[in-house]
């Protein structure tokens, strides 16, 4: 079976590195329990939203990224099971697309860079099943969609859902 994984928000924790950067450059101390059901840049003062839109443009922003708690052991086991490719939309950014291999380089060096699909638009995935944050990601899979938790997405509903990866375990080994 083919397993899709997504980066961002499921495996690279983009929603804690802008709300580090956030509180590091305005002395702030919002939190991700401050920015339940929306994205971080929708919780923050509107003059100062600017500014989390350009992290994802800043040299480095998701080579840095810390990995999701879980997620590389439970990897490693599920390409024991499945056929894994980790599928990321990296095109958006300019420095994503060669920062996010050189992350799963050092984070997940089993994945091999054949198994990586940097794209633009996820629907041309075509496998068993997709673990995904978003659900335009999600809805449009013809497989299995498991959407894993961030807090942007709490408040969304229709899909089957994991909280960490330790569930995913338990759903898929």
């Amino acid at each position: 079976m083919t397993l899709f994984i997504d980066m961002d928000e499921v495996i690279a924790d983009t929603y804690k590195a802008h709300i580090t950067l956030y509180n590091k450059e305005f002395g702030e101390n919002l939190t991700a329990q401050d920015c339940i059901g929306g994205e971080v840049w929708q919780s923050v003062p509107e003059h100062r939203r600017n500014r989390i839109h350009r992290h994802c443009h800043e040299v480095g922003f998701f080579r840095a990224l810390p990995p999701i708690e879980g997620s590389k052991e439970v990897i490693k086991e599920l390409t024991k099971v499945y056929d894994v490719f980790i599928a990321s939309a990296a095109m958006q950014f300019p420095n994503s697309l060669i920062e996010k291999h050189y992350w799963l380089d050092e984070h997940f060096p089993y994945i091999d860079w054949k198994k990586r699909i940097l794209c633009g638009d996820k629907h041309i995935l075509r496998g068993d099943i997709l673990i995904d944050d978003r659900k335009y990601n999600l809805e449009n899979f013809m497989g299995r969609s498991i959407m894993f938790s961030s807090p942007h997405n709490i408040n969304t509903n229709g899909f089957e859902r994991v909280n960490s990866w330790k569930e995913v375990a338990e759903k898929l080994l």
